[in-house]
């Protein structure tokens, strides 16, 4: 019998891609909206400001990872083949 991989389970997949849109939508809009905040209450300039926001956003972008892999951890992508019927 050949190797075939798992099927995809395109449920967890939507549930998943619908969160991380939402959530992700959210976090990086608290960190454009905080690096911006900051270099204003400071007075900090323009320059500044944008990199402040592009520190966040990378901070932002570990959060999104680590929330991929424990929603991937709970909601599996692939779903385990059965053997025989029911």
């Amino acid at each position: 019998m050949p190797w075939r991989p798992d099927p995809l389970n395109t449920r967890n997949l939507i549930t998943i891609l619908s969160m991380m849109v939402l959530v992700g939508t959210e976090v990086f809009a608290v960190a454009i909206a905080a690096g911006w905040a900051l270099a204003g209450l400071f007075d900090l300039g323009d320059h500044v400001g944008h990199v402040l926001m592009g520190v966040f956003s990378l901070f932002a972008a570990w959060i999104m990872l680590q929330l991929w892999r424990r929603a991937v951890s709970i909601e599996p992508l692939r779903t385990m083949p059965t053997t025989g019927r029911r």
